[in-house]
């Protein structure tokens, strides 16, 4: 009586081999974009933070309107979009920085700016 493997048994292992691997790179991928994602948005909220302190360091209550500034950061090119608006206290102005990588948003911060 011979002993080993029939053509099918070996296929078969060849095919749980092949998902597995795939499974495997499937779910690196994923942690390499997520990975990606997260720099992104740690750059992005360096980017708002510094627009935030500038306002602030600026003094006095900052003009109501849109302005919009470049803040490039390890090689991506990121643009922050900063949003002043009144509120119902007239000693505070509410600004929304927006934080974008060419036209997708990564991040969102808001904070209210009062006198000094």
């Amino acid at each position: 009586m011979k002993r080993g493997f029939t053509l099918i048994e070996v296929l078969v292992a060849l095919a749980i081999v092949a998902v597995s691997v795939m499974a495997g790179m499937r779910a690196a991928g994923s942690m390499t974009r997520n990975a990606e994602r997260q720099w992104q948005v740690l750059l992005a909220q360096v980017c708002a933070d510094n627009s935030l302190y500038r306002l602030r360091l600026a003094g006095g209550l900052p003009d109501v309107g849109e302005s919009s500034v470049a803040c490039p950061q390890a090689g991506l090119s990121l643009q922050v979009q900063l949003t002043v608006q009144t509120t119902p206290n007239p000693a505070f102005r509410r600004v929304d920085a927006h934080v974008f990588l060419q036209s997708t948003p990564l991040l969102r911060v808001s904070t209210v700016v009062g006198r000094y």
